[in-house]
């Protein structure tokens, strides 16, 4: 980078969010930005979690981009590894690779109101952009928890989004930590292996099988030679889902169905009534995230398998003590216990035009326009933003939406020309979020009697998207230039215009 770049647009991370911004910049024309990357390669989540037996529970041909099908999916839920080589393949189809910006990640942004641009301190150096698209993602920085006693622990400890590769699991004593979507794939991908497993759980997942096949060569010709067949396929699988969410975002009442499924999937495979006790949720199915696995109760059935049902409480030495008292001896400590996700750690290092960060913005809990733009931050967009997550789909069809609201603000700056920033009224921002608000007060996820990772420290679910996907994406199909003040550039005063006085900052109502 040189010491002064300056570019029309900055994109901060290259998983799915920040290459489907890049994609539909050039898409849109626009071929002055960057994708700065804080690692050496694209991937986001699918680069950095590579923990054994790392895969999707969402089916593979929906789990990709609708402008970049993929008729060679092997399985109908993908490994981590057919995941990223996809997003590695998204880079080179598009012609990505000349904009991206390795080893760079962001230190600090500041908005500069006087010349409406962001300055950005990277590792790599420093540049300038008139418009920052944060693709950071949510789960991009695990959370490890504070446990009384962890820096007495002398055996080896690592984050599952952090897999520590050289430590050979073999024949040890190993403790999981947490019970989300990582670990139920990771407990039965290495207790074969380890001499004794202990998991300590604070709070049963609802578990449902996974229905995951080998995807055939014939299958795969056929979506190579008709590609509409790629697209059917996508489109039964979104519609499905499309369904199915009305249960969880009206009727919580109608999952007792899918309950009692998901009850006689523990009973077949947990006999001990003690394990099976301890194993069973106590709150509405789908209030967390339905997991998916056919292995998961089988492992933990296994006589080389302890299951603490009381969560960590402490660590002394090399024993590790759960809440009930129960004392495990162990040798290695592996923490599946998610990321910062309602408190997103690139809103540290945000600075806005009143001089505060995002993070001392968002303090009583993450809140934006239409899931993007956040009021006190011109020409800043998060794409998975407040509200935008799934409990039950594609996060990539809400992530297209996000890139239709972005190809449409990249549209409506050019249309108003010269140095322009458009930055979310108050008003606006307060309106969307009480109607999604409002909208969450009914749904399973606030309803349902959990403590789940889509709620932030004041209780508040500022996560999960309370609608379907059509919905969202009719909502971010279009800027709405009355939800924003349109911000211009101070005028020269060596050249004034003609008939006009001079002014520190132009605010236009939006039409």
């Amino acid at each position: 980078m040189t010491e002064h770049e300056h570019v029309r647009v900055a994109v901060i991370g290259s998983g799915f969010g920040g290459l489907g911004a890049a994609v539909r910049l050039r898409r849109e024309g626009v071929t002055d930005f960057v994708v700065l990357e804080r690692a050496g390669s694209v991937g986001g989540t699918w680069r950095d979690n590579s923990y054994p037996g790392c895969a999707c529970d969402v089916p593979s041909h929906l789990y990709s981009f609708s402008f970049a099908p993929n008729p060679d999916w092997p399985r109908t839920f993908s490994g981590q590894e057919h995941i990223r080589a996809y997003l590695e393949h998204v880079a080179d189809v598009f012609g990505l690779r000349s904009h991206l910006r390795f080893n760079s990640e962001v230190k600090m942004l500041r908005w500069d109101a006087q010349q409406l641009h962001w300055e950005i301190e990277t590792a790599s150096g420093t540049l300038t952009a008139d418009l920052v698209v944060s693709a950071t993602g949510p789960l991009s920085d695990p959370k490890i928890p504070d446990i009384p006693g962890i820096d007495t622990f002398t055996g080896e400890v690592f984050h599952s989004a952090r897999w520590d590769h050289d430590y050979d699991l073999r024949g040890k004593r190993v403790a999981m930590i947490g019970t989300g979507a990582s670990a139920i794939q990771i407990v039965p991908s290495i207790q074969p292996d380890v001499a004794r497993l202990t998991l300590f759980q604070r709070t049963p997942p609802w578990v449902m099988p996974r229905v995951d096949r080998a995807i055939g060569p014939a299958e795969r010709w056929l979506h190579r030679q008709l590609p509409f067949t790629t697209q059917a396929r996508r489109g039964l699988l979104w519609g499905i889902r499309e369904l199915q969410v009305q249960a969880f975002t009206k009727r919580p009442d109608q999952l007792g169905l899918v309950e009692r499924l998901a009850k006689r999937n523990i009973a077949r495979a947990i006999k001990d009534p003690a394990l099976r006790a301890k194993l069973t949720p106590g709150y509405r199915i789908g209030c967390k995230r339905i997991l998916l696995s056919n292995s998961y109760y089988p492992a933990l059935a296994r006589p080389n398998v302890d299951v603490v049902a009381s969560g960590l409480a402490r660590i002394d030495g090399s024993t590790l003590v759960g809440a009930d008292g129960s004392e495990a001896e162990v040798d290695a400590i592996i923490f599946g216990t998610g990321f910062h996700v309602t408190d997103m750690p690139i809103a540290e290092r945000v600075v806005g035009a009143d001089g505060r960060t995002l993070a001392e913005t968002w303090k009583d809990g993450m809140r934006s326009l239409r899931g993007a733009t956040a009021d006190g931050f011109p020409n800043w967009m998060t794409i998975i933003g407040p509200n935008t997550g799934l409990g039950n789909s594609s996060m990539i069809l809400m992530i297209e939406s996000q890139l239709n609201y972005l190809a449409d603000y990249v549209r409506q700056l050019d249309v108003l020309g010269g140095r322009v920033a458009l930055d979310p009224r108050p008003t606006a921002v307060d309106g969307w979020n009480h109607q999604v608000q409002e909208r969450m007060k009914r749904t399973v996820w606030n309803t349902g009697g959990c403590n789940s990772w889509y709620l932030d420290a004041n209780g508040r679910n500022t996560t999960i998207w309370p609608g379907t996907t059509t919905e969202f994406r009719n909502a971010t199909r279009r800027v709405n230039l009355a939800e924003y003040d349109v911000l211009r550039a101070p005028e020269a005063p060596e050249a004034p215009a003609p008939g006009k006085s001079r002014t520190k900052k132009t605010v236009e109502a939006g039409a």
